[in-house]
């Protein structure tokens, strides 16, 4: 299994590297747009009204299919339900992305708006491009408030990181630049904001569900690698102190042996 993980783990690693700057980028670039235009431009920029009724939190919690890798789908599981906890009256609906998430949550009577396994045998962006169109859809019908993004991201073969990401409604930039070169760039619409934003914000929206899918294969990889190498070394100790225990054991009986064999000799 950590040769497996290894192998599949350089593939993952090499996608998530790709995609990455991408998925930054575009929210980075919309998240600038966010501060600069009407809000009412289009339905996924819609900030919640405080006079408006709470309405319950999408909260898709992307874990593994499988387990044997260490603590990952765990402290997916426990940040989850923090982030379900804090989601305070309203509470909190579920987009479960993977076997293990789906198990857990379902055992303890979540209510589960769609889910998808056995995904990351052969991860298509056709996936995120379901789970986006599942959480657009509750989004603009108004039936959540929100949208959030539970995964693993991936660090390096020894790290990986938690990360809790806010989808929708796209956040705007909260501080302003410290300097001029930093301003956020003046954007000119051709042919028009409402129409860019059409086109541009599901996109936005399936890469973010892309790159968290992409981060947790790879995350799930690594950690299985370093679960697998440390079960290794941990089988190779055991089997270390039970070898020499065994030739303590065998050298207690040939020494009992023989003093039968001396003292029945002395005997006769």
């Amino acid at each position: 299994m950590k040769a497996i993980a290894a192998s599949r783990l350089g593939k993952a690693q090499g996608q998530i590297l790709g995609a990455r700057p991408f998925a930054q980028q575009i929210q980075r670039v919309l998240s600038g747009l966010a501060t600069q235009v009407d809000t009412a431009t289009h339905p996924l920029l819609a900030q919640r009204n405080p006079d408006a009724p709470v309405r319950p939190t999408l909260v898709v919690v992307v874990t593994a299919d499988k387990g044997l890798c260490g603590g990952f789908n765990s402290n997916i599981i426990k940040e989850a339900r923090g982030v379900i906890a804090g989601c305070g009256a309203a509470g909190a609906s579920l987009g479960l992305v993977g076997r293990k998430g789906r198990d857990f949550f379902r055992k303890r009577g979540f209510e589960v708006r769609f889910e998808e396994v056995d995904v990351f045998s052969q991860l298509k962006y056709s996936h995120a491009q379901a789970i986006g169109h599942a959480a657009i859809e509750a989004f603009i019908a108004g039936e959540v408030d929100s949208v959030q993004l539970v995964y693993n991201e991936f660090k390096s073969v020894l790290q990986q990181r938690v990360v809790v990401d806010q989808v929708l409604p796209i956040k705007p930039v909260q501080n302003e630049p410290a300097s001029s070169d930093e301003r956020l760039p003046d954007y000119l619409y051709e042919p028009d904001p409402a129409s860019i934003f059409d086109k541009l914000i599901p996109q936005y929206v399936d890469v973010q569900f892309y790159r968290a899918l992409l981060e947790s294969a790879a995350a799930e990889h690594a950690a299985r690698l370093t679960a697998m190498e440390a079960a290794s070394n941990n089988a190779t100790e055991m089997i270390e102190d039970l070898t020499l225990y065994m030739n303590k054991v065998r050298q207690a009986t040939i020494t009992g042996e023989i003093i039968e064999i001396v003292s029945g000799a002395e005997a006769i």
